[in-house]
């Protein structure tokens, strides 16, 4: 689902039972940087990436960071350019002290487990954010006590009210025990009603003639190609990307 999706914003209101749901996107990742640095955004919470390194003209990201008022940064390495310029560092586990799920293109859902034990201080993303929400008032709507809670949600929200116009449907794995998903083997999803811990899903999409546009019919774009503008030879036989962009 997305924002311009009708009825979108109303069935998560009514799934989680508020009317506080945003009604747009916030920023893209370079735009944010530049509302940091108007002073737009006093208050930023980084997680998972090194912006002060990895986004263009790095000096301008770092520049913003040190005049925002309040950075947050959530990492598992202690020392990086963007925790050097954080004012709350908080201590967050790496990829193999995690447990959860992770999901591959091709659509297989696989439970992983950590195989490192949790250093001192250290905690997973979800506990992170919801001992904030709690301390921010939103206790009860952040109550998670294990990522088996968090996924039964993700599934429960991935059904509601969804009668085949999603084709990411979790409605069979809604109501996992504790004990099932600690035992989830991989599956593909759609994972549909009635199935469980051995669910098989889903494996192939559209064998039906159904797909996911207004009149369920396969839509054909033709191109005409073109050669770059400049081809390589034997006196210049490399091609150069610099990068301009920030998903390059």
């Amino acid at each position: 689902m997305d924002y311009d999706v009708p009825g979108a914003r109303s069935q998560l209101a009514d799934f989680w039972g508020t009317g506080a749901v945003a009604d747009g996107p916030g920023y893209k990742a370079v735009d944010m940087f530049e509302a940091v640095h108007r002073g737009d955004i006093r208050v930023i919470w980084i997680m998972g990436t090194n912006p002060a390194v990895s986004l263009p003209d790095s000096a301008r990201v770092r520049e913003a960071l040190a005049r925002c008022p309040t950075v947050i940064v959530s990492d598992c390495v202690a020392h990086t350019d963007t925790t050097d310029l954080a004012d709350i560092l908080l201590p967050a586990a790496g990829w193999g002290e995690k447990d959860g799920t992770v999901t591959n293109s091709e659509r297989r859902i696989s439970r992983q487990r950590c195989f490192l034990p949790l250093p001192a201080e250290v905690k997973p993303d979800w506990w992170i954010m919801s001992s904030v929400a709690g301390k921010l008032g939103f206790g009860e709507a952040f109550n998670y006590k294990r990522p088996a809670d968090i996924f039964r949600e993700h599934a429960a929200l991935s059904a509601h009210e969804n009668n085949g116009e999603r084709l990411f449907n979790l409605a069979g794995l809604a109501n996992l025990s504790d004990a099932g998903y600690e035992a989830l083997i991989p599956v593909q999803w759609p994972v549909m009603e009635g199935a469980g811990v051995e669910a098989e899903g889903s494996t192939r999409l559209f064998s039906d003639g159904r797909f996911v546009t207004d009149n369920q019919r396969a839509r054909f774009v033709a191109i005409n190609t073109r050669l770059p503008a400049q081809q390589t030879s034997d006196d210049y036989p490399m091609v150069v990307n610099t990068g301009r962009i920030r998903d390059q």
